[in-house]
């Protein structure tokens, strides 16, 4: 029997992880509902010594991670791994491993989601209504066909994120790094999807879509210096992660009028996010939950769980984001797995 230990779960129990642990023969520790802070998750994995810690929104440190004492695999229940210290895990010949492809439709459709509301002033008329206000002259909504949209990112999501679009009539533009390895502006990589470096997309679209994971090369990508080069007044969705957009300067670029309004399933700050961003009426926010759905949620925490389950019976994972490092310092043999931008 192994121990395992969840460092916090958004839903309201650990049911379909304990089953399918336990069946297996091993014990389930679960920490709280709420996101905990790292000192908690050090104390929790120094009490309960693990092989395995499943995380959600909780930061498992380079200490947490060198505290048990036969540690073999931490699963990001999600699909950004920003909130590991991968390299402590890699070190002491643990896995990391993700669930890169669970919610690539219900992300997507968020994204979609956010850009009609604000296209066609849902919420901004649906608060005038409540306010007292019948005003259907004061609504600024616009041909969502004639739409040129920008994807920043071209992985799982914006793939589906690309499809749902074309059915609007949108024309897509779409930039990720390994696209631009391969293709150079102007090539088409679907119909009606054409690849295009950001200062195109500064220059032709109606909307940018932040699609991208957070990496150094990101953090703060939306910046003073990318929205002063915004030529459309575009608006400005975030379903990826909040530190890709610097708060202040969003907000810079709303009052200047360089952003028509922002959609925002993440903000920097979170979940004590900048009420500088968030109290505008010209912003959309949303609790960091395009991940959800009934059936994403289910499918997430059962394929992490028989992930544990794998790799405690001495199997690889079937999505490793890291190559472990044996205890003669070799690396483990699998590869980094596909993480979904």
């Amino acid at each position: 029997m192994a121990r395992v230990v969840i460092t916090d779960h958004p839903w309201p129990d650990v049911d379909i992880e304990r089953d399918i642990l336990e069946a297996a023969g091993h014990r389930l520790i679960a920490g709280p509902q709420a996101t905990p802070p790292a000192a908690f998750v050090e104390a929790l994995v120094r009490e309960h010594d693990p092989a395995a810690i499943m995380t959600c929104w909780a930061q498992v440190s380079a200490e947490a991670i060198g505290a048990p004492s036969d540690l073999r695999i931490v699963v990001r229940m999600g699909v950004g791994l920003d909130n590991i210290a991968i390299p402590a895990a890699t070190q002491r010949g643990a896995w990391v491993t993700n669930v890169p492809d669970y919610c690539y439709e219900e992300v997507s459709d968020h994204a979609v989601a956010l850009l009609l509301d604000l296209w066609r002033n849902v919420t901004a008329m649906d608060r005038d209504v409540k306010r007292g206000a019948w005003r259907p002259g004061a609504a600024r909504a616009r041909r969502v066909a004639e739409m040129t949209v920008g994807l920043v990112g071209y992985g799982r999501i914006g793939r589906a994120t690309a499809r749902k679009l074309r059915g609007f009539g949108c024309r897509l533009l779409v930039n990720s790094p390994s696209l631009l390895r391969d293709k150079a502006d102007g090539d088409e990589v679907a119909p009606g999807v054409i690849v295009a470096s950001l200062g195109v997309m500064q220059r032709e679209c109606d909307a940018i879509v932040i699609l991208a994971p957070l990496t150094a090369a990101t953090h703060h990508m939306i910046d003073d210096r990318f929205i002063a080069a915004l030529r459309r007044k575009p608006l400005l969705i975030n379903v990826s992660r909040g530190a890709i957009v610097e708060n202040e300067a969003l907000v810079r670029g709303l009052d200047a009028g360089l952003i028509a309004g922002a959609g925002l399933d993440v903000v920097e700050g979170e979940p004590a996010a900048p009420t500088s961003v968030t109290a505008r009426e010209d912003v959309i926010v949303t609790p960091h939950m395009a991940f959800s759905s009934d059936a994403s949620l289910a499918e997430l925490r059962r394929r992490c769980a028989q992930e544990v389950v794998r790799v405690l019976a001495g199997e690889s994972p079937l999505h490793p984001c890291n190559r472990p490092v044996s205890a003669g310092g070799s690396s483990l043999g699998a590869g980094p797995g596909q993480r979904s931008s």
